[in-house]
């Protein structure tokens, strides 16, 4: 095509050369919201035994220490006894040494009674810690008791809870499958998870501006880059990177999936402008200015290219079509559409 330079005037037409510039400056994966792993609680039972009380709801907010339910457990009862037992056999064994050594000063009992009466007593002093260091995992006092009160040990909300009144407990220390009763979690901050291709981690590191959006809330969260893996997943071939996001009114729960947009550095490409591109059956085009002809009169040539349209950059990586140093046109391209 052929104007005049009136008519380019006229129609606006202007020409840019292409040229390197920073393209794909945000980085877009798909990520799974998660717990905060220093903010959640997976709460089983130590002891094996029967429900007898649930103390807390599900969404109720609980503080740390705070009953979460009451067990009835033989094995609370045994530990109890236990202490009990140990406390006694060392008060025993205690006197029988100090006995010992006393006789042995008046000449009324032999060394070998003495040594033998000190062993006894050193291994009822170790039965005694033993016992008394199991009562403490079971929070076992020196009172038999057979009721263990099942506490959070943080401040936050049941999300979660598998038990009622009268369900049956296998016990960890029993040799149970440590199953989960309670889950009690803080979800004032969550973690975004999200894979990073092997081709962008150079690009990627802690501090880095990210916004997450979900289905269902109308506006995307910020946070930033907390963490990178240092090592690729070896089926995905992608490393994972971990966001921290503030979430104050819970909008965010654990497992909802999402797409995670990273901010990097702008990574320098050949493109064109995206206002010089047209669209026609299928077919992306742009107008070549040729420069002036003997006459005067400006020359312009469509030609179809092969580009990458993703992101929201003014530029557009150019794959094929155009070479460096070309003049595209960047406004006007649809004036001269119409003439043709």
């Amino acid at each position: 095509m052929w104007l005049s330079p009136e008519d380019v005037t006229r129609a606006g037409i202007r020409s840019v050369p292409v040229e390197d510039h920073g393209i794909d400056e945000v980085l877009v994966t798909s990520g799974r919201v998660a717990f905060d792993e220093a903010r959640v609680a997976h709460i089983s039972s130590p002891v094996s035994g029967r429900v007898v009380r649930i103390d807390g709801g599900l969404g109720e907010q609980v503080k740390k220490g705070q009953v979460l339910a009451m067990i009835q457990s033989p094995d609370l009862g045994d530990a109890t006894s236990a202490v009990a037992k140990a406390d006694a056999d060392l008060i025993a064994a205690e006197h029988a040494y100090r006995r010992a050594k006393t006789l042995r000063e008046s000449g009324a009992a032999s060394d070998a009674s003495v040594e033998q009466a000190e062993d006894a007593w050193r291994m009822a002093r170790a039965e005694a810690e033993r016992a008394q260091e199991k009562g403490a995992l079971l929070h076992a006092g020196r009172n038999v008791t057979q009721s263990y009160p099942l506490t959070t040990p943080i401040t936050g909300t049941v999300l979660a809870r598998t038990v009622t009144p009268g369900f049956e407990i296998q016990g960890t220390y029993a040799g149970g499958a440590l199953p989960e009763l309670f889950t009690v979690g803080d979800l004032d901050d969550v973690w975004v998870f999200a894979d990073i291709y092997e081709s962008d981690l150079a690009r990627v590191h802690a501090g880095q501006h990210v916004t997450v959006s979900v289905v269902g809330i109308d506006r995307p969260l910020e946070g930033q880059v907390d963490y990178l893996a240092d090592m690729l997943d070896p089926q995905t071939r992608t490393a994972r990177l971990r966001c921290t996001i503030p979430n104050p009114d819970h909008r965010l729960e654990p497992e909802m999936y999402a797409t995670v947009r990273v901010t990097v550095a702008p990574l320098q490409a050949l493109s064109i402008p995206r206002s010089a591109i047209l669209h026609l059956a299928g077919q992306s085009l742009v107008f070549i200015d040729r420069g002036p002809a003997p006459d005067g009169r400006m020359r312009y040539e469509r030609l179809p290219i092969t580009i990458d349209e993703s992101g929201e950059l003014p530029f557009v990586a150019v794959q094929h079509g155009v070479e460096r140093g070309d003049k595209v046109v960047a406004a006007g391209a649809e004036a001269l559409s119409v003439r043709l």
